[in-house]
């Protein structure tokens, strides 16, 4: 195998592998049970990611040696088996580049999402709600966990906001394609003359920040208020005042949880989620411009959307980014994002 360089290349990733490995056998490396897990993880996954890379590179030699074969024989024997060998090694090429798109340093993280709906009110925050529910269902298709951590129901119907947390490998890489603003047409159920409206509503996507990145908050930078949680969550909404709210001065950041009947759990998810938006903000001041996340923060209406999703007159949702467009609607809204996931990924690396 090839590992000084070009397309076979794990050498730094099984230095990265090894430094893990060796961590493992630290004396201490348990003391912190989430911070192991963690690294146990990452170790799960780097190994798979050598692997495949090992698979490549074998399939690459079964196919040259093969067509060395067939060259001296000059007979059609071994046609067949070519064919598969050389079909196998294209898709193990097109899982190397896939997994090349979700290289990101925070790409492999659990990701933190927000939605806030446009102007508009009942409408946007019903089309929010929805958003909402396809996101979960994307969820439960990749075999990922999701919680709510914060959640603001509409006066009549949807929502206002909601924040809730991704969790399994490369949320992160995945759903910072869905960053930015979407827009809903439809005939509306809300409407009594039964008119076509028009709604938008914004999506915010967070890497979580796990324990390696070091991010200072200092105690005095930041405002705690507490509140009764408004939302669902079982007989302890609106007795206790367990929901936090945690305003970071320096740079005005709110973050706020009320999923847990804990006020302590509550605050312990709230310092996580700044944590997430500070190490954001953090890499975009490295980097002297506004991209990926920030990037999306245009304002929620016409003009600004990222995705179009048409109920009416005709069935489309269409991505204004790439192109890229379906009209199974009931599909998309169900949850089967990745077509749209994997063009954005494959536009960005592109032009990288």
């Amino acid at each position: 195998m090839k590992s000084s360089g070009g397309i076979f290349d794990i050498s730094a990733k099984s230095k990265k592998l090894e430094e893990l490995r060796e961590k493992t056998l630290q004396a201490e490396f348990w003391s912190n049970g989430e911070e192991a897990q963690g690294v146990l993880r990452k170790i799960s996954i780097l190994e798979k990611s050598v692997k495949s890379v090992e698979i490549a590179s074998r399939l690459s030699d079964d196919a040259q040696t093969l067509l060395d074969l067939a060259k001296e024989d000059e007979g059609e024997e071994l046609g067949g088996e070519i064919t598969q060998t050389l079909e196998e090694f294209n898709k193990s090429i097109e899982d190397l580049e896939f997994n090349r798109m979700l290289g990101g340093k925070e790409d492999l993280n659990n990701a933190i999402v927000s939605i806030n709906p446009g102007a508009g009110g009942t409408e946007s925050q019903d089309w929010a709600a929805m958003l909402l529910r396809m996101y979960e269902r994307w969820a439960v298709e990749k075999g990922f966990d999701s919680a709510i951590l914060d959640f603001q129901p509409g006066d009549e119907a949807g929502i206002k906001t909601v924040t809730f947390e991704v969790i399994g490998d490369y949320a992160y890489g995945y759903l910072k394609a869905e960053a930015g603003v979407h827009r809903l047409v439809r005939l509306s159920p809300f409407d009594s003359a039964n008119r076509r409206h028009t709604s938008f509503a914004s999506v915010f996507v967070y890497p979580e920040v796990d324990d390696e990145i070091e991010i200072e908050i200092e105690t005095a930078d930041l405002r705690i208020d507490t509140y009764r949680a408004s939302g669902a969550g079982g007989q302890h909404v609106n007795k206790t005042d367990s929901a936090i709210r945690i305003t970071h001065i320096p740079t005005g950041l709110v973050v706020q949880c009320q999923n847990e009947r804990s006020q302590h759990k509550n605050k312990a998810t709230a310092m996580k989620m700044l944590k997430a938006k500070l190490y954001t903000r953090q890499l975009e001041e490295q980097e002297n411009k506004k991209k990926e996340i920030e990037s999306t923060k245009q304002e929620i209406g016409f003009g600004s959307q990222i995705r179009s999703y048409v109920f009416h007159p005709y069935n489309m949702v269409k991505d204004h980014r790439t192109g890229t467009e379906t009209g199974n609607v009931q599909a998309v809204m169900n949850g089967k994002l990745d077509d749209f996931i994997k063009s954005y990924l494959l536009s960005k690396s592109e032009k990288k």
